[in-house]
Formats: C-alpha cells, sequence, structure tokens
C-alpha cells in the first residue's frame, strides 16, 4: 500500500508556492502593458501617429486630424413631410402604362442594334 511522506509533500507544495509570485508578477506586467495601450488610444492622436512609416506608421503626406470632433448626424429627426400627395388610380395606371411603353421601345431598339451588329 502507498503511504504519503509528509517531508516529501512539504518538498512539492514550496515548489508550487514559488510558481504564484512569478504568475502574478506577470498577470501584473500584463495588465500594466494592457492599461498602457489602452491609454495609447485614447485622447486625440494615436501610436501609429508618432510610428515611422516602416513600422506601420502614417505615410508621408498624410494631412493631420482634426483638432475637433465632428458633429454626429441627427440621426433621430424625423424628416419633413413630403410637399406631394400619393398618387390617385388614374394617375398611377398612367404612370405604369407609360414604364411599359418605354420598357418596350428600349427592347425594340436592343434588338435593331442587335441585328445591325450581325454581318
Amino acid at each position: 500500500m502507498w503511504r504519503c511522506n509528509p517531508a516529501a509533500m512539504n518538498g512539492m507544495m514550496s515548489r508550487v508556492r514559488s510558481h504564484w509570485p512569478l504568475s502574478r508578477r506577470a498577470l501584473a506586467a500584463a495588465l500594466i502593458a494592457g492599461a498602457g495601450l489602452l491609454a495609447g488610444c485614447s485622447g486625440g492622436s494615436t501610436i501609429s501617429d508618432h510610428l515611422p512609416t516602416a513600422l506601420g506608421g502614417l505615410p508621408e503626406g498624410t494631412p493631420q486630424r482634426p483638432t475637433t470632433a465632428s458633429a454626429y448626424p441627427a440621426v433621430h429627426d424625423m424628416p419633413p413631410a413630403r410637399p406631394t400627395s400619393v398618387l390617385s388610380d388614374a394617375e398611377q395606371t398612367k404612370l405604369e402604362s407609360d414604364l411599359v411603353a418605354a420598357r418596350t421601345r428600349a427592347a425594340e431598339a436592343a434588338k435593331a442594334a442587335a441585328a445591325a451588329d450581325k454581318p
């Protein structure tokens, strides 16, 4: 039967515990680096504004960023009322017949152009 040796367990536990400070330091370093990256992206300029072009910065001749933010469009404002009313039945029928006539004229013109192109 297997027996637990407390002396051996203490040695194993001390090895496991020695990794905790390293991982906490690594976590702290990652958090600080992430906070630095986030802080670099905020404000009026970005990190890429200050990097050379070879390292992924803005190309030469790029215009400067605007100093003030542009206003957002008023997307929730309702458009003004339309000045014209809905078509009557007679106007709708006339418009549909005009569109059908224009479509048939265009089809006939395309057939005539295709016939003229044939040798």
